[in-house]
């Protein structure tokens, strides 16, 4: 049985094991890099006429395919491959392909320590409490995990965590990430001088260098790569909802709207109550109005990817200060009408249609494929026309549908007495698509 050793490299010297693989290995693959760092080792000199120098991890993988049995396969091949990988490989690295590509049991894993690790003991800084995100891109950008988190994110999620660690590469490099940071909406929400970047170069090499600057100071530079980004809020500013001791219940008071243009705080409670938010993925408000269901939704589940689709004018800019009011930095503003504007968006995983200006089919029939398990769309409706337009289209497209009538009386004083008084009411269609 042909046997993979993976054995990450570039911090400390080989362990027994680690070494005796790489010593009885038909085969050492590495790239270029790489190399240069295992040229270093001791171990190279015995080993040396057994490497092979790929180009890529998509020429590494093509490799490994052609030398190795595929999962389940009744083919048996004998070989021994030690893979070269930087760090620990299974911290954001090639070792998710690989125990994903091939069987568990054809596999050995070898970490050294992580960059993320050597960085924070670099700064003298503890890591326990830091989130972590890799920004480099992979040989496939199609193919890159679900919830990778990008450069435009990096706001937002120090709204929730004080301290960020960043894998980069070459493209999403340093200097990217701290325009992220410097720009006029990203300083509404953070003291730009509470906020210390930490760049750490080429670790581990003998030229290794640790970079400290604000945003502004680490936008104007470049760096050497390899490097890790780290993310320091000394000051952390707390999100509106988080000071006020609530992350669920706004008033329409609370939320700048229009003409009474608002998804009513019964309607807005119910409709949040059938979408059955996740905490990370993609949730798209088409019809945002002021942006009453995106800003809910964005403060119960920071970590959600909030697109508020909007082709009013008046209503954009109502979105816009709720977002900057509540510090709801993950939602992202689309200007124009469905479904034409959601064209390039990514794939929802929830979705919340609560304005379609005619447009419900086109739209309905636009929905891509889930990335999760199932799509929830929940359209609310207020004539019998939309709910059965809405009904229609999602069975016609295999979801599962119910519906809610949601009808809601408000206290209201006459002279000394309270009378109820009826609202419009109000269709909830939900649609579930496993």
């Amino acid at each position: 049985m042909t046997k993979i050793h993976l054995i990450g490299i570039g911090y400390k010297p080989l362990d027994k094991k680690a070494k005796e693989a790489i010593l009885r290995s038909d085969v050492i693959l590495a790239n270029s890099r790489l190399l240069e760092v295992f040229k270093e080792y001791s171990e190279y000199e015995s080993v040396k006429g057994r490497i092979k120098v790929l180009g890529s991890i998509h020429e590494t993988m093509e490799y490994l395919k052609t030398e190795v049995p595929k999962r389940g396969s009744a083919e048996v091949q004998k070989a021994t491959i030690s893979l070269l990988a930087s760090g620990d490989p299974m911290f954001f690295g090639i070792g998710r392909l690989i125990t994903e590509e091939f069987d568990k049991d054809a596999v050995e894993i070898y970490p050294d320590l992580s960059s993320i690790q050597i960085a924070f003991s670099r700064i003298k800084e503890t890591w326990g409490d830091a989130f972590f995100m890799s920004v480099h891109g992979g040989p496939d950008p199609a193919k890159r995990r679900r919830l990778e988190y990008e450069i435009a994110d990096i706001p937002h999620l120090l709204a929730t965590h004080n301290k960020l660690a960043i894998l980069t590469d070459k493209e999403n490099n340093p200097a990217k990430i701290a325009k992220a940071l410097s720009g006029p909406s990203a300083l509404l929400h953070f003291c730009s001088s509470a906020l210390k970047i930490f760049v750490c170069e080429r670790l581990g090499y003998p030229n290794e260098k640790v970079i400290e600057g604000t945003p502004e100071e680490i936008a104007g530079r470049s760096f050497e790569h390899p490097n890790v980004v780290l993310i320091i809020n000394s000051k952390k500013q707390r999100a509106k909802s988080i000071e006020e001791g609530f992350v669920f219940g706004l008033k329409e008071d609370d939320i700048l709207h229009s003409r009474g243009l608002i998804t009513k705080n019964e309607v807005r409670a119910v409709t949040l109550h059938k979408l059955r938010l996740p905490q990370k993925g993609v949730f798209w408000d088409i019809g945002a109005g002021s942006g009453a269901v995106s800003v809910e939704a964005a403060r119960l589940m920071p970590e959600l990817k909030v697109f508020a689709v909007e082709k009013d004018e008046e209503q954009i800019t109502n979105i816009s200060s709720n977002k900057n009011k509540f510090s709801a930095l993950n939602i992202k503003i689309v200007k124009g009408e469905a479904p034409e504007a959601l064209k390039g968006l990514p794939a929802p995983d929830r979705i919340f249609i609560g304005g379609s200006s005619g447009m419900l089919e086109k739209i309905i029939d636009s929905i891509p494929a889930s990335r999760l398990s199932s799509l929830i769309v929940v359209i609310n409706a207020t004539t019998i026309e939309t709910l059965n337009e809405a009904m229609q289209c999602l069975e016609r497209d295999h979801f599962s549908v119910d519906i809610s009538e949601v009808s809601v009386s408000r206290s209201k004083m006459a002279g000394n007495k309270r009378h109820m008084s009826a609202l419009n009411p109000v269709f909830i269609i939900t649609g579930e698509k496993d």
